[in-house]
């Protein structure tokens, strides 16, 4: 996929399930390597008791990772999320953020446990906070990746 991370931003921004949970991206680097995404709570995105609900809290952060790594890696890489845990850590009515980042660690594991096509499952921690910069939820994102072999 070949677009530049403005027109990324502009795309995802239009999504139906972003539009219809109020997620919002805030940035994408030029690098692909750090994205912000935020959602402030509204009528359509709490849940019973008044706050964000939990799989608007998960859907902000879902694709995220693996589109950067489609973007880092390139068509060689094949690149799934795999799974992922979410933790809850406090409820929260303020608008809630998150910072995804991939180092160049991140990226360096990858290649060495990919070299051979072999599949390797990278493991991502991220956190969504609030205005006050409470940790709202922790997630554990597992991303599958594989280097494509050639053919010959």
């Amino acid at each position: 996929m070949n677009i530049s991370p403005k027109l990324f931003k502009r795309i995802i921004n239009l999504y139906p399930p972003y539009l219809g949970a109020g997620v919002k991206i805030e940035y994408v680097s030029e690098d692909w390597r750090e994205l912000h995404v935020s959602m402030a709570l509204r009528w359509y995105n709490r849940n019973a008791v008044g706050t964000h609900f939990g799989g608007s809290l998960y859907s902000m952060v879902d694709p995220h990772l693996m589109l950067l790594l489609i973007q880092l890696l390139g068509k060689d890489y094949l690149v799934w999320d795999k799974s992922a845990d979410i933790d809850f850590v406090k409820a929260s009515k303020k608008k809630v953020r998150s910072v995804i980042k991939i180092t160049d660690d991140d990226l360096e594991t990858i290649k060495r446990n990919t070299t051979n096509g072999d599949k390797y499952f990278a493991q991502f921690l991220i956190e969504i906070k609030d205005a006050t910069d409470d940790v709202i939820a922790r997630i554990e994102k597992v991303i599958y990746v594989r280097k494509k072999l050639r053919q010959t």
